[in-house]
């Protein structure tokens, strides 16, 4: 079949070259125009999936918004047999999705019902969910709705990040899209349609999400930085000044029965150690440990550099404050 491809960051970019390398006939690509960078704002960055789009030879289209009589006479032009869709950055109209006889795919990092919207990933931890994945689904209008063909799982550790969460379901995707085309050509793919009342909602990420709240329960510390590493960051207020941490730990298991006396007795927020084995900080209950640090204005650090540096001892105290709550 001839596939036009929809994608933007690097996310999309193992389907790609996943598509290319199984021989697959990819007639262009459909991703976000160039974005301005530096003060000067003159120079324009590609994305990601344009980089490889260029690099394959293969035609790229970038509108504004992806629809219009002009759009769809391009796509009529390139003659698809079937769209596919990971992370683009566009609800797309329902002549876009209809256009290719086979319709449009789409590569979604949740498992569908659940955590339709923009950020599943984040949200998959966030909300501590023992496993995600990957949903391949046919489009339609409605977010994230549409029939599923296709589902692949996996666990998500206690100490998984989003950086690594990301890279992992990336290349699912890559596997799950190849796996749906060949099921849909050979006539075995099947469609299941989508259970609504049980679908749930992730939404776009906002910076005060990303705000640690050490009056919470240091699982849920864990979760809210585990989250938002590496970017944009999760963060907390110290001596006037946010601090970004990283590689989060619970200390045992996550209770206060696992700390020693001084730091059970400790008011949530106090700093209980700062050395080569990391950040030790009281939650409401238990503590949790981070490895690596940004403090405001610096580059990413390990806690014992900057403990060296004097800008954390034993004893200091981060702000406690609301979080958003986790839907």
């Amino acid at each position: 079949m001839r596939i036009l491809f929809w994608g933007t960051p690097d996310f999309a970019v193992p389907p790609l070259r996943a598509l290319l390398g199984e021989g697959h006939d990819v007639v262009g690509v459909v991703t976000q125009p160039d974005k301005p960078r530096g003060r000067s704002r003159t120079q324009l960055d590609p994305s990601p999936v344009k980089v490889v789009a260029q690099e394959e030879g293969l035609p790229v289209l970038q509108p504004l918004k992806p629809r219009g009589d002009e759009f769809l006479q391009q796509m009529r032009e390139l003659a698809p047999d079937i769209s596919v869709v990971v992370a683009y950055g566009h609800i797309l109209p329902k002549a876009v999705i209809d256009m290719p006889p086979h319709g449009t795919l789409n590569i979604h990092a949740s498992l569908l019902p659940a955590l339709r919207g923009a950020a599943p990933i984040q949200a998959s931890i966030l909300q501590g969910h023992a496993e995600t994945g990957v949903t391949i689904m046919q489009m339609v209008p409605a977010l994230d709705a549409g029939d599923m063909l296709h589902v692949l799982r996996i666990p998500i550790g206690a100490d998984t990040t989003y950086g690594e969460l990301h890279d992992q379901l990336a290349e699912m995707g890559a596997l799950a899209i190849v796996q749906a085309l060949a099921l849909i050509e050979t006539g075995a793919s099947r469609a299941v349609s989508q259970d609504d009342a049980l679908s749930s909602y992730a939404a776009k990420i906002e910076r005060p999400m990303a705000r640690l709240d050490f009056s919470q329960s240091a699982e849920m510390v864990s979760r809210v930085a585990r989250a938002f590493d590496p970017r944009p960051g999760a963060f907390a207020s110290l001596r006037g000044g946010d601090v970004k941490c990283f590689g989060a730990r619970v200390v045992g298991d996550g209770s206060d029965d696992a700390l020693d006396e001084p730091t059970r007795s400790s008011p949530p927020g106090t700093v209980r150690s700062a050395d080569e084995q990391g950040l030790l900080v009281r939650c409401g209950v238990g503590a949790v440990r981070f490895l690596d640090v940004q403090p405001s204005g610096k580059p990413r650090m390990t806690v014992s550099a900057w403990a060296r540096g004097r800008g954390v001892s034993t004893g200091d105290q981060f702000d406690v404050g609301p979080v958003v709550p986790v839907a």
